[in-house]
């Protein structure tokens, strides 16, 4: 069988190896799924002081408020993958958006804290659907040259959802307006909806269900020749083919299968391990313990939003020209120091204005540093390791792993500051971060550049994970 690396060498090697213009528009509509995700996970810091106030919450009635919609993500993402597999990738992202719309106003109407927590378990099941089936997507009708910057797409848009609904959470605070903070995300989800439906469905998928020949159309719009379009086909065909076996039944049988999936599953954990999801869940809360007030505090979460969007963008600027490795690692590092430092300076006591601004300036540090490899590359490196027949099943229990973890550290951050404390919390993050650097070091591999049908051969072949992509 003649690979699609071949045919790229006796056709122009700069052009097969782009994306069209198509194809990239297309990725970035999909994208928009994580803007979804961002506006709905950054809208709860601000909103939450107020609906505390209305609701008369207490710190575990915030900790449900908060975490209910992780709790849905990490429900809804059980059955993405089998959604995703019966109706596509697209089909899920239209279940999603349905659901980000009617969880938003049911949200913004609730007349309890019982009824807001199920609207916010509705969007957690949105966001857990969307979560598997946007990165899937995008890796799916992306290039090796460009996947690991679309991908990063995907993670700006998470970035910019955060800073936009920080954003609107300040410029509502002063009224606390909390009932149109969470009521205005019904117009990106009515828009989202609309988008869905023009997309295509993934040429993988389409090849899974037996149809090659919408398959087939499907590529020669997304790339940049036939020829290489009908050679990626003839590998996703032979890698089908391989096995009848997929999803659980290949986990069963296939060891090497198993290791994709862990580690997919072990980046995830680690990720959220980082301390950044219950920083943005939480952020006002942590510059009050700082001695910010509550509208300083909400005004400085919308800098955290700014400071995430920018540097995800600079991951995408440099994802497929350093490497996943060098990146991550520089994120960890980063990360690591900068939560050391926050750490002591909420042990000292930041009661000055200058300690204040230096605290807010090492958590605008640790936020760049998650936003340039931590935050996008563990998506990107789990979209990538999974092999075709059993991508949905690996990216599911990752997706899975994730919300689980997201939820359990958002429900007991609150209980930890009052426990530990503000500072040792943070000191414990860093640890946490140290301990990333060395699983890069020793697990993850190098994927820039590399096809997922190589990285596929590789995993089957038995190389060392870090060693997949060579």
């Amino acid at each position: 069988m003649v690979g699609i690396a071949a045919v790229r060498n006796d056709v122009a090697a700069g052009q097969a190896q782009r994306s069209t213009k198509r194809a990239t528009a297309l990725g970035i509509l999909a994208a928009l799924a994580g803007l979804m995700f961002g506006l709905d996970t950054g809208v709860v810091a601000g909103a939450l002081p107020f609906i505390s106030t209305d609701f008369h919450a207490t710190d575990a009635l915030q900790g449900w408020i908060v975490s209910s919609m992780m709790a849905g993500a990490a429900f809804g993402s059980l059955f993405a993958g089998r959604i995703s597999v019966r109706f596509g990738r697209t089909g899920a992202m239209l279940g999603a958006a349905v659901l980000f719309l009617s969880g938003t106003l049911l949200c913004a109407l609730a007349p309890s804290a019982a009824v807001l927590i199920l609207g916010r378990v509705f969007l957690g099941l949105a966001v857990g659907i969307a979560a598997f089936a946007a990165p899937l997507y995008i890796s799916e009708i992306t290039v090796e040259s460009a996947r690991g910057s679309m991908i990063s797409f995907y993670q700006l848009m998470v970035s910019l959802g955060i800073f936009l609904a920080f954003v609107s959470d300040s410029i509502l605070a002063d009224g606390g307006h909390w009932r149109w903070m969470l009521g205005i995300m019904a117009v990106p989800a009515s828009i989202f909806l609309g988008i869905v439906l023009i997309l295509p469905h993934s040429p993988r998928w389409l090849m899974m269900k037996g149809r090659t020949e919408s398959a087939r159309k499907v590529l020669q719009n997304l790339r940049s020749d036939e020829e290489v379009a009908e050679a990626e086909l003839q590998d996703i065909q032979a890698r089908i083919k391989h096995s009848s076996d997929a999803g659980f039944g290949l986990f069963r049988k296939n060891k090497h299968f198993r290791r994709s999936v862990f580690l997919g599953m072990l980046l995830q954990v680690m990720q959220q391990l980082t301390g950044i999801n219950a920083l943005l869940y939480y952020a006002p809360r942590v510059f009050q313990a700082a001695h910010f007030g509550t509208s300083a505090a909400i005004w400085a979460t919308t800098l955290v939003g700014l400071t995430n969007m920018a540097f995800t963008a600079v991951a995408i600027a440099f994802v497929d020209r350093w490497g996943r490795r060098p990146l991550l690692i520089l994120s960890c590092t980063i990360a690591a120091a900068s939560l050391l430092g926050v750490g002591v300076l909420l042990g000292v006591g930041a009661t000055t204005f200058a300690m204040q601004l230096v605290l807010c300036g090492l958590v605008l540090v640790f936020v760049a540093g998650f936003a340039i490899g931590e935050g996008p590359l563990v998506w990107t490196l789990c979209s990538e390791v999974q092999p075709t027949r059993g991508r949905d099943f690996g990216i599911g229990c990752s997706t899975v792993t994730n919300w689980s973890a997201n939820w359990a550290i958002s429900k007991t951050f609150p209980l930890l500051m009052v426990a530990m404390g503000a500072s040792s919390t943070f000191i414990l993050f860093a640890v946490f971060n140290g301990l990333f650097i060395l699983m890069t070091l020793f697990m993850v591999p190098e994927t820039k550049g590399v096809s997922l049908e190589t990285i596929e051969a590789n995993l089957f072949a038995g190389k060392r994970l870090r060693d997949l992509g060579r």
